[in-house]
């Protein structure tokens, strides 16, 4: 059993995508004590929420997973919101968590955080070297505070908080809703909707020319927690597969998976987003023996399979 068996876990967001993954792995490494607060109940933009919320779950070690996100149409959308609920989330919770005395605060930043022509693969050094790409800037600079926080509270206090940086996640149980999905489920949606309309074509945002990494959910949640049980250092470390794929490779590979024969039009009136995205995930191996296992091929199956599943029982609930 780790040591983080003995330990009150609180871990925000953690009914989310990602948070049930890592409640599952804390769960099988013999943690009895995971706390995981509803939005309802705990507005974590909320300064007085917040520290009832420590009042209630009297955690040893914090897992802030909890963020408003979504693709870039909701990002471009909501600039000032996402930029303002990430902000005053992260640095209330990790202000509160250094009073209340934790044993360690686990901060999840984003890829967004690392400037716009970033040279591939991204070193955890090339943080700082420019401005984020514009679309998703307010987001990440909001995430990004957190990397400041945690190191200036640890040189400051000997608070023990490290800051990881997760490729873009995609996986079963993804969100799916237009309005606010990334890429991959934003594409499967669009595939089996033309497949069941019997459409012969479907649109995608942008030229296909930039390149993303991802990284499948449970390989995410196994390398947070591994962090959680082994690592301890101000550095960021990147959480990715080590891998790059261009949007329109993805999207054939999508409906090659799906079955979808029709065509793929660009617009390229919309944006791309930032133009390439890999990470160097050296450092995360080296510091805490973290390796993605996911095939890509395989792990896009089970997604587009589980959504044709969920879309199903949907319809029948109608």
């Amino acid at each position: 059993m780790s040591w983080l068996g003995t330990k009150r876990i609180l871990v925000t967001g953690g009914a989310g995508f990602l948070g049930k993954h890592v409640v599952k792995k804390l769960e099988d490494r013999g943690c009895e004590s995971i706390f995981v607060p509803r939005s309802k109940d705990y507005d974590l933009v909320d300064m007085q929420a917040v520290k009832q919320l420590y009042r209630d779950a009297r955690p040893n070690v914090v897992i802030h997973l909890a963020g408003r996100v979504g693709g870039i149409g909701a990002n471009l959308r909501n600039a000032g919101r996402f930029f303002y609920e990430n902000l005053m989330m992260g640095v209330q919770m990790m202000e509160q968590g250094r009073l209340f005395g934790l044993d360690k605060f686990v901060a999840i930043g984003t890829i967004c955080a690392y400037p716009k022509f970033t040279p591939v693969p991204f070193k955890e050094e090339d943080l700082w070297n420019g401005y984020p790409e514009e679309t998703n800037a307010p987001y990440g600079l909001a995430k990004k505070m957190l990397l400041v926080q945690s190191q200036a509270y640890r040189q400051q206090y000997g608070f023990n908080s490290i800051y990881l940086l997760p490729v873009n996640l995609y996986g079963p149980g993804d969100n799916f809703d237009p309005d606010s999905s990334h890429v991959i489920p934003a594409l499967i949606k669009k595939t089996i909707d033309a497949i069941d309309e019997g459409a012969r074509r479907i649109e995608v945002w942008g030229s296909g020319k930039a390149s993303r990494e991802f990284l499948y959910v449970e390989d995410a949640a196994e390398g947070i927690v591994l962090a959680t049980e082994r690592y301890d250092k101000p550095a960021p470390v990147n959480l990715g597969a080590g891998f790059e794929i261009s949007i329109k490779e993805l999207a054939e590979l999508i409906c090659e998976l799906a079955g979808f024969e029709g065509d793929i039009e660009w617009d390229t009136s919309r944006p791309d987003g930032q133009p390439r995205r890999c990470l160097d995930t050296s450092r995360a191996k080296a510091e805490f023996g973290f390796e993605a296992k996911t095939d890509f091929r395989e792990g896009l199956r089970r997604t587009i399979e589980w959504y044709r599943k969920a879309r199903v029982s949907t319809h029948h609930a109608s």
